[in-house]
């Protein structure tokens, strides 16, 4: 993700997550520290054509990485895309060096807790009211990361634009 994406970002962001969207701050923040030797972000974009279709984003700290963000058009559910983005971020955990990967999913969101689960990632606990401002609970979910033949280690290599797997015509940008 780059800063001229942050506009489409915010499209589709605003569409799947109207209560509670992140802002442009929020967005710039996490990219400012995404670049450089010191970097520890890992933001991503999927695009169907010229057409920004989705988006995911990692903060890495010590050996504990956290999964920020991960966003898919409507129209792309179903196609692969998400678990596209997840294994791209735990390639970047793995670039990291996390042992563990952290996230929250709204407990109301069936479908991003299924994905998390064909991962690997186990339901730890709750942070109530942590989506706000409709004081929706989150699902803390961990997922152990292998040294040599985890999650991270399964995903398809090669730096840049890679084709996503089932989604034709679907780029994700690193």
């Amino acid at each position: 993700m780059r800063w001229w994406d942050i506009d489409p970002v915010l499209e589709l962001e605003k569409d799947l997550f109207p209560e509670d969207a992140w802002s442009r701050g929020m967005f710039w923040s996490e990219l400012a520290h995404a670049r450089g030797p010191e970097a520890t972000r890992r933001y991503l974009v999927a695009f169907d054509g010229e057409r920004l279709v989705g988006y995911a984003g990692l903060a890495a700290a010590g050996d504990l990485g956290d999964v920020q963000t991960i966003a898919v058009a409507r129209e792309q559910w179903g196609t692969g895309l998400g678990a596209r983005l997840l294994t791209e971020l735990l390639r970047a955990a793995s670039a990291f060096e996390c042992a563990e990967v952290m996230l929250e999913c709204r407990v109301d969101n069936v479908r991003a807790q299924k994905l998390y689960e064909r991962f690997g990632f186990e339901a730890i606990g709750f942070r109530r009211g942590y989506y706000q401002p409709g004081n929706i609970d989150a699902l803390v979910m961990r997922l152990h990361m292998a040294s040599d033949d985890g999650p991270a280690a399964d995903a398809p290599s090669g730096p840049g634009t890679q084709a996503v797997p089932g989604t034709q015509g679907t780029e994700i940008n690193g």
